[in-house]
């Protein structure tokens, strides 16, 4: 099967504001143009942190490798990410069993939880020393979601993880929240994306990784043996395999309809550096509304509020609101927290997607051959990135991979 995918379309723009990771980091590596023919085992397409922890996998599995990125790494939805680690999907695991099954929900679930482990792992392989592991608690403050927290946390309870239930006294006591029920998850961690995203391709070109920002995809074409990329300086790529790694932008090249898009907003605290911690452990929180609030803390004991997402229409989602909700993130902090002091320093907001599962999508496409999907979509994006970077690795290889089925495209 030969054809040619146009994929021209300009750039979406996915962040608005001060991204605190890239205020802080700033562009800390330069990367070329491509601008001469070249040839490579497999091409990954999109340089943030999905496409960085692909070319890692690739890398170290002996697969001769460049990523490209039409803009500088790191600057697509990566340097907006709030960075947390988590094993909990967007959707409740309770529920995620009616809509997937029950064996395919725990295990989505299991998988994310052992990619925490994994990517701190990673991160002490390549000596990438922002993170720090966290409990993460889970919460609601409305009294009439008793049921709905216990099922949860029985849901979770059974499929083994390891988790405690918490009253409205717990949660004052401990963490000085205004809540009602709760359930705390000792698996958890935050790192810093758009670091940790150089730091892997900055690992990747030691072992012989090409890279390449500025650097459009303008037409794909797929043969029976390959499969040639042309830049928008009509440069060609010629490589065994592709594997798309550009996340909401994919709309470029599958015909499918697989994410809906949604803007969310964050805050970011003045560095708190003399205090002491703002609450027990510094454990990050989320709770049940919809859409859910989340908060953490970061370097300098600093504290990130994010949420109030609304239905990505056009560009000016991503601008428009921006000042109205980050009074309104404050406002919900100040709910919660009441004897705390919170003074905003920077705002911003980006696009991310949501599938109807709340899974990513993994794999190939049967319209786009020799090519691989790793699309990390959800509140989830940074561990189904690596979920999917293993999946990807075992498939290009031609070994059996028991949990690509969860998250292909014929699912």
């Amino acid at each position: 099967m030969t054809g040619t995918i146009l994929c021209c379309s300009r750039n979406m723009e996915l962040v608005a504001g001060y991204p605190y990771w890239l205020i802080k980091n700033g562009l800390p590596y330069h990367y070329p143009k491509l601008l001469n023919n070249t040839r490579c085992g497999a091409v990954i397409i999109g340089g943030g942190i999905s496409g960085a922890l692909t070319a890692y996998f690739l890398t170290n599995a002996g697969i001769e490798c460049i990523l490209v990125d039409a803009r500088t790494i790191g600057l697509g939805s990566t340097c907006a990410s709030t960075s947390l680690l988590q094993y909990e999907l967007d959707i409740p695991l309770h529920q995620l069993k009616k809509l997937v099954g029950q064996q395919n929900a725990i295990r989505s679930y299991q998988l994310c939880g052992e990619a925490v482990d994994k990517l701190i792992d990673l991160m002490n392989l390549i000596g990438f020393k922002e993170f720090d592991r966290r409990q993460s608690l889970y919460f609601s403050d409305h009294t009439s979601d008793k049921k709905f927290i216990e099922r949860e946390w029985r849901a979770r309870k059974d499929a083994g993880f390891e988790v405690e239930l918490l009253s409205a006294r717990d949660m004052k006591q401990s963490y000085n929240l205004q809540a009602a029920h709760g359930i705390l998850s000792q698996k958890g961690a935050t790192s810093n994306a758009y670091a940790l995203t150089h730091g892997l391709l900055q690992y990747c070109l030691q072992k012989g990784c090409r890279v390449f920002d500025r650097t459009r995809i303008k037409t794909i074409t797929y043969e029976k043996k390959q499969v040639i990329l042309k830049t928008e300086e009509d440069c060609l790529i010629s490589a065994g395999y592709a594997v798309n790694a550009t996340g909401y932008e994919v709309a470029d090249f599958i015909d499918k309809k697989i994410v809906d898009l949604d803007c969310t907003y964050a805050i970011i605290s003045e560095s708190r550096a003399e205090e002491k911690e703002s609450w027990k452990d510094n454990v990050m929180m989320w709770n049940t509304n919809d859409p859910y609030l989340y908060l953490c803390s970061a370097q300098e004991n600093r504290i990130v509020v994010g949420g109030r997402d609304e239905p990505f229409s056009n560009i000016k989602t991503v601008h428009k609101y921006l000042d109205r909700k980050s009074v309104k993130l404050e406002k919900d902090f100040k709910n919660l927290f009441r004897s705390f002091s919170f003074k905003k320093e920077f705002a911003w907001s980006g696009v991310f997607g949501k599938t109807k599962d709340s899974l990513p999508y993994i794999g190939n496409y049967i319209k786009t051959p020799r090519t691989f999907y790793a699309l990390g979509f959800g509140g989830n994006g940074i561990t189904f990135s690596l979920v999917a970077a293993e999946i990807i690795t075992d498939l290009l290889l031609g070994r059996k991979n028991m949990n690509a089925e969860i998250f292909s495209f014929s699912r």
